[in-house]
């Protein structure tokens, strides 16, 4: 669960200042691209856990009324997991998140993806709020059935070798690029490209990497590199777009687009939602993803 409150600034060591009243909105990276990607018309389930609380009831509605299917989403004794996010004047965003109920969800977990009887699988989507163990054992199971396997590499964290070698794509902003190759913003070689070259150096089939309103750096190992542009639009709330981005590419890819092909379509979904307050709250449908499309040719 989100819960949101608005200040001048971020405070920093031992400053107190006054937010505004604290409200709530379902929240998580997966949930947000799980919500997201319903919301545009794919077909989704979800693998997760929430509390037996009023926020794993809220969560699980969330998701309902997004059109996902939540009969894998199994309540657990931890608390629902909560985001802290404090949001600045420019629209920007800085979040605190406490896993709980996320930390239990396990191996097991994901194999009832996979038990007979459960419809075939195009795509596995994961993110690193769920132990990683649980990550790598998704994307195993998506090699072993031909499905295709897309990490979200947020938070950032070590990852082992062969989980970014399954990745396609690994799916990162310009920080946690940074983080994986230990490299720094004020490096004299930082561009879009070189992270993008640079992480496909790592093994991965192929990378996105998220710019916000500048778009995004594609890049496919053997496949080249492309930067697609984003377009101007004004920022309310950036909670939630790089999950909607995550979403509609994923949506895309399996609908048979290229990798290029689907970053441009992600990119308007990214600029319609960071127009709103919220993260699910802000997710538009096919139609209204259409619509602006149209507008822009």
């Amino acid at each position: 669960m989100d819960l949101y409150t608005r200040l001048d600034h971020i405070p920093v060591g031992g400053e107190t200042i006054l937010g505004s009243p604290i409200w709530t909105s379902p929240g998580g990276k997966g949930a947000n691209q799980a919500a997201a990607a319903a919301r545009l018309g794919a077909d989704v389930r979800f693998v997760g856990r929430v509390g037996d609380d009023e926020y794993g009831q809220r969560l699980r509605q969330g998701l309902l009324d997004a059109g996902a299917d939540v009969s894998l989403l199994r309540t657990g004794d931890s608390p629902s997991s909560v985001a802290l996010i404090l949001l600045t004047p420019d629209g920007e965003n800085s979040i605190i998140v406490s896993p709980s109920s996320n930390q239990h969800v396990s191996p097991a977990d994901v194999d009832a993806a996979w038990q007979p009887g459960q419809p075939a699988v195009g795509a596995v989507v994961c993110q690193l709020e769920i132990p990683l163990a649980t990550v790598v054992h998704a994307s195993e199971l998506a090699q072993q059935h031909g499905a295709r396997f897309v990490l979200n590499a947020a938070p950032a964290q070590e990852l082992p070798a062969d989980l970014v070698g399954r990745a396609d794509p690994l799916v990162v902003n310009e920080s946690e690029a940074e983080f994986l190759l230990g490299t720094t913003s004020e490096a004299p070689s930082h561009t879009p490209e070189t992270l993008v070259r640079g992480l496909l150096e790592l093994g991965s089939r192929s990378v996105v990497l998220t710019l916000g309103g500048d778009g995004a750096a594609v890049g496919v190992n053997g496949g080249g590199f492309r930067h697609v542009t984003g377009f101007p639009v004004p920022v309310v709330d950036t909670t939630g777009a790089g999950d909607a981005f995550v979403a509609a590419l994923v949506t895309r890819l399996v609908a048979g687009e290229d990798l290029f092909e689907a970053a441009d379509y992600a990119n308007v979904v990214g600029a319609l939602v960071v127009q709103h307050e919220g993260a699910q709250a802000s997710y538009p449908d096919a139609a209204e993803v259409e619509a602006q499309i149209a507008s822009q040719n």
